[in-house]
């Protein structure tokens, strides 16, 4: 028989095991929750900008920053300015595809926004929109050159607005640096704050310059797979929208978001990393001898 000493012991880290599991299991079901509220599609409004909500603004946000900071990635405790927010909310335009159903995968997106997810956008197969345009009705064959014109033209016109979006936070990163050297120049802290929130800055730069490369690629796949399916002469329209879109796109891929003629230029794949969390994120990558399924 074993004596109260052994048994008090016994029973000590029996108790112990057993709140070890309760929080574990209360860790998992936190973790399962949050990536379920992020499945959720964030609002947009107007010209596909982003419409406020506390679940998407607040709350998974934070989530994600907790996540971040688990992991050891630069989490900036500085208020966004208003030229950052501005950036954001134009960005988020060209990481979704709210007029193609999910053809960029939005749910997947929104956890790589808020950083509960690892980036998943650099996985994206070219032919997802072609395959969207294909299995759409349309009353006419022609329909689907005039829908790829028309994607391709919204683009045109919002992207300069993000262009300019990226130029003021440009302008806010110079103006933080002025003030760090002038005030805390050797305070590391506030210069750990300073880097975190650049490093943050340069992965919405980075993502959006991704992501219009991506749509431009998209397209021009659609175009080449509508001309060999359904050859027409709106083909004409939709090839000259996406000789404009190519020039956005290389000045993107460039860093060139301020005045076409200006020295100044964003170098956003020089030096910071792609965000990375631990939760990886179903992705659909069929071969290329199914994609007509």
């Amino acid at each position: 028989m074993k004596d109260k000493f052994t048994m008090n012991v016994c029973d000590q880290s029996t108790t112990k095991v057993g709140t070890s599991i309760v929080d574990l299991l209360k860790a998992i079901s936190l973790v399962g929750l949050v990536v379920s509220l992020a499945a959720c599609a964030r609002p947009v409004g107007d010209f596909g900008r982003v419409q406020s909500d506390v679940l998407h603004d607040e709350v998974l946000p934070r989530a994600g920053a907790l996540i971040a900071h688990q992991n050891k990635e630069p989490v900036s405790l500085f208020n966004l300015t208003n030229e950052e927010k501005e950036m954001r909310d134009r960005v988020w335009r060209f990481l979704v595809a709210n007029h193609a159903r999910d053809w960029m995968f939005d749910s997947a997106i929104e956890m790589q926004r808020t950083r509960i997810g690892k980036p998943v956008d650099l996985n994206f197969r070219t032919d997802r929109y072609y395959r969207h345009l294909r299995l759409d009705e349309y009353a006419s064959s022609r329909g689907r050159y005039m829908r790829l014109a028309e994607d391709a033209n919204d683009d045109i016109q919002t992207i300069p607005g993000a262009f300019a979006s990226i130029c003021k936070v440009m302008e806010i990163e110079r103006r933080r640096q002025v003030a760090l050297k002038g005030l805390y120049a050797k305070n590391r802290e506030v210069k750990k704050q300073v880097l975190a929130r650049e490093y943050e800055n340069k992965n919405v730069i980075n993502w959006f310059a991704r992501a219009v490369d991506y749509r431009y690629k998209s397209y021009d796949v659609a175009l080449n797979r509508l001309l060999v399916e359904t050859p027409h002469e709106e083909a004409h329209t939709a090839n000259e929208y996406l000789n404009r879109f190519a020039v956005l796109v290389g000045r993107a891929k460039n860093g060139e978001f301020c005045d076409p003629f200006s020295d100044e230029s964003y170098n956003h794949d020089k030096k910071f990393p792609l965000l990375d969390s631990r939760y990886a994120t179903q992705m659909e990558k069929p071969t290329d001898d199914v994609y007509l399924k």
